[in-house]
């Protein structure tokens, strides 16, 4: 088995810098991006034309790439950030993206996962791409934060810290 890991960005905003600040701290990395992960990242400013890391990006053809999670070539999925949306497919099995595909091949094939979804608290103050925003995340995505939870094999973090104590335990 590698010592990679693949890291998945869905179209989420929430703590997206610092998020971005684990990536480039790790060296064995690609990165995952969803449509809506590269329209956030052109918001927040994040430029990936110098990453270190293998990018792949939504227009490739997911089923070859989802593939390296079933033969051992990533040793854990990262998902971070994780938008409600991406969070209810994975609660409902939906495999029709190529983040919701990855996520559901390493489960498949027992590679550990580590979820940060957005919506962790009733309440929540986050950063937009000028200013702090308050977002109140509706019941449904509550509730579907914590179905994942309960999935084996997939750890949910609710906080940056907890994501970097994960990471660490994943990589470490």
């Amino acid at each position: 088995m590698s010592g990679k890991i693949g890291w998945a960005v869905t179209g989420a905003g929430h703590l997206i810098k610092e998020i971005f600040k684990i990536t480039d701290s790790l060296g064995n990395v690609d990165l995952f991006l969803s449509r809506a992960a590269e329209e956030v990242l052109k918001m927040y400013k994040i430029n990936l034309e110098s990453s270190p890391h293998k990018i792949y990006r939504e227009g490739h053809a997911s089923a070859p790439i989802t593939g390296k999670f079933a033969t051992g070539h990533y040793k854990g999925l990262i998902v971070a950030p994780a938008t409600g949306n991406s969070v209810a497919k994975f609660v409902a099995g939906i495999a029709d993206t190529l983040v919701t595909n990855i996520f559901a091949q390493a489960g498949k094939s027992r590679v550990p996962i580590i979820v940060f979804p957005t919506d962790v608290a009733p309440e929540m103050e986050s950063m937009g791409p000028s200013k702090p925003v308050m977002v109140y995340p509706r019941v449904v995505d509550l509730d579907n934060t914590d179905k994942l939870a309960d999935f084996r094999g997939v750890t949910v973090v609710r906080s940056i810290d907890d994501l970097k104590t994960a990471v660490q335990e994943m990589t470490g």
